[in-house]
């Protein structure tokens, strides 16, 4: 992806959307929640108000001029930056990737808006849609997700289920463990209690894969996660990464790489994988970056992971 895109990133690797092409719709990290696990780092703008953060005519645009590139991916999702149905135009971007590209649309949502008929009616355009559910009650979604003052665990959970009685499409459900914050067995039997009414078409547990927005957000270990499937309804599945085949070849490689872990920390293999690139060569153009101070390097759990400096210092200011 060449940085002449400045609503698309990617291709990058996804634990359930394998070569996803992220549209971003919002300025970083912008969310109506600030999850202790989000591996964008701490919320700058929590709110509920809806707006049009970026112009919808000109995500269409890029949308446009990638689909006939020649490039391609798996899904294309709303995700990226922050909480993607916060754009009052997101509904119109799903249409347009339903009209224009081969790829299946996905909005990837916490659902904390479902509340709202117009979010609902908007996201019904969607081919796939994720939400999350991580908490079981009102306290355990203030420790988690730690959401808007507006927000309750109850109006966001009946948003859920209104949306499930009047969409057609897949419905996922990601349940995110953070070990201590939310693994006790007895309360995920009672968010898989509220998943089975729901009724989502998947369940995938998830867990700590990148630096989280809270140092001590930790992994559960897969044994664990593994234990606790057997208490949702479809059976839960662990995300785990996707293999990846077929190539994304570019001259940009280094813009591509910068672009990419300007939105999201990865590995060296991530990058490598996502590109269909030789590992010497990345971990080569990675070393120049971290050398030149555009690029940062976190250790988690002895893997490490590289950071766009430049996205990191403008989430600060802004």
């Amino acid at each position: 992806m060449a940085a002449a895109y400045h609503h698309l990133f990617g291709p990058v690797p996804s634990r359930r959307f394998d070569r996803s092409l992220g549209v971003d719709l919002t300025p970083h990290k912008t969310c109506s929640q600030d999850c202790v696990f989000c591996q964008l780092g701490p919320t700058r703008m929590r709110t509920v108000i809806r707006g049009a953060f970026v112009p919808t005519e000109d995500v269409r645009r890029e949308l446009t001029r990638w689909s006939r590139s020649g490039d391609w991916a798996s899904f294309i999702t709303l995700s990226g930056s922050g909480e993607p149905t916060l754009h009052k135009g997101f509904g119109e971007v799903l249409d347009h990737i339903r009209s224009t590209a081969k790829a299946p649309a996905v909005l990837l949502t916490n659902g904390s808006l479902l509340w709202l008929a117009e979010v609902r009616e908007a996201a019904c355009r969607a081919d796939i849609v994720k939400v999350s559910l991580s908490a079981w009650d009102q306290a355990s979604f203030e420790h988690v997700n730690r959401p808007h003052p507006s927000l309750t665990f109850d109006r966001v959970v009946a948003g859920i289920h209104q949306f499930r009685a009047s969409y057609s499409g897949q419905l996922w459900l990601e349940v995110f463990l953070v070990r201590g914050w939310n693994t006790v067995a007895d309360n995920v039997a009672r968010i898989a209690a509220i998943a089975d009414r729901i009724l989502p078409d998947r369940i995938h547990l998830n867990t700590v894969d990148r630096p989280p927005a809270v140092q001590g957000a930790a992994p559960l270990p897969e044994g664990e996660l593994k234990a606790l499937t057997t208490l949702f309804h479809p059976k839960a599945e662990i995300a785990r990464a996707a293999s990846r085949t077929g190539g994304w070849a570019s001259p940009a490689l280094k813009d591509a790489i910068v672009s990419m872990v300007g939105r999201r920390p990865c590995t060296a293999k991530q990058i490598a994988d996502v590109f269909s690139a030789n590992t010497v060569e990345v971990v080569k153009i990675l070393s120049e970056l971290v050398r030149t101070g555009g690029v940062s390097v976190q250790s988690l759990h002895g893997r490490r992971y590289f950071v766009n400096v430049k996205a990191t210092d403008h989430s600060k200011r802004g």
